[in-house]
């Protein structure tokens, strides 16, 4: 019995195979520095985490044919802003955290408004938002601000232990709260009318309006979700660093979430994906960037070179995919 083998899954399996051929070459490489323990295993999930809720929420608005830059940026704000409601105004983390996640979303429904009534390009509204942001981040505050309220220095403490090693694997707050999110994002994707709608929408977007679907609701709703993510990944900062920070926090994080969802499979043009492959390039990413730590023999600005020729691997043979399909369509 042969597997049938369409567009949607070549990419996905080149990331799944990118994805075992770095993990295996790196096990080999650095199996005298314990590259294969727990605590690397997971500690690559935790780094990896809050890029991961913001690639999931990009999954969506890449899946529509749209764009959002605004990510990075909005990680800043809500750094930030919850470290100075926490310690300078002694408003209680829970409390910050929710307001935050509101201003993501509000700040996602401007832009998803903005794109879908005023017929603006994604790429222009969304870079408005991140400039915005950061700038808005900056003005609250250009130096970071430690938070040491209890409540937020206990969530990044907490962690599950797993394994016997020294030292053992940890499962954080910030690694249940991408695995959450992903998992949540792959089940709305792929089980839900609004999930449907978005790969509709960016296969074909005329075509949605012609069929009767929902489309600007639905676009409104995706730049929502990013926003919402986006937010969330700032959340996820603070717990994490225990800090604030608008000038590095979430620097250069929209190019990265853009990368990872594009490694792991979805098309740049829209409308094929998976939500769930995006862990794939979150992983390759985070993986990348730990080989060339154990290496010792680089700087880690080479993680964006190798990122950057591997991204560029993956467009390349998304082309080839497209121009193979258009030519067995013919």
């Amino acid at each position: 019995m042969t597997l049938p083998i369409t567009r949607q899954h070549l990419p996905v399996i080149a990331a799944l195979a990118s994805l075992l051929l770095l993990y295996t070459g790196a096990s080999i490489a650095f199996a005298d520095r314990g590259y294969l323990s727990a605590y690397n295993f997971f500690n690559t999930f935790h780094e990896s985490a809050i890029l991961g809720v913001t690639a999931v929420g990009m999954a969506f608005v890449i899946l529509s044919g749209g764009i959002d830059l605004s990510v990075g940026g909005m990680v800043a704000l809500v750094s930030i802003s919850t470290a100075v409601l926490v310690q300078h105004y002694n408003v209680h983390p829970l409390l910050a955290w929710a307001l935050m996640l509101a201003v993501g979303i509000l700040i996602g429904l401007t832009h998803g408004t903005l794109i879908t009534f005023f017929d603006l390009p994604p790429f222009l509204v969304t870079l408005a938002g991140m400039f915005f942001c950061r700038g808005l981040a900056l003005y609250i505050s250009e130096n970071s601000v430690e938070i040491t309220h209890k409540v937020v220095t206990s969530a990044a403490d907490t962690a599950i232990k797993v394994g016997s090693g020294m030292p053992p694997g940890r499962i954080t707050i910030v690694t249940d709260i991408f695995m959450i999110v992903l998992i949540l994002g792959t089940l709305v994707s792929l089980f839900t009318r609004f999930g449907r709608n978005v790969y509709a929408i960016g296969g074909n977007e005329t075509s949605a309006r012609l069929m009767g679907l929902p489309v600007s609701a639905s676009k409104i709703g995706i730049y929502v979700l990013s926003g919402f993510c986006a937010a969330l990944a700032g959340v996820c900062h603070t717990i994490a660093n225990t800090s604030g920070d608008a000038l590095n926090a979430g620097q250069g994080l929209e190019l990265d979430a853009i990368a990872a969802v594009v490694i792991g499979g979805t098309l740049l043009s829209g409308g094929v994906g998976y939500t769930a492959s995006t862990i794939l390039g979150v992983l390759i990413l985070g993986i990348i960037q730990t080989i060339i730590t154990f290496s010792g023999r680089f700087s880690p600005g080479w993680t964006k070179v190798v990122v950057g020729a591997l991204l560029l691997v993956f467009v390349v043979l998304q082309k080839v995919i497209e121009a193979a399909t258009r030519g067995r369509k013919a």
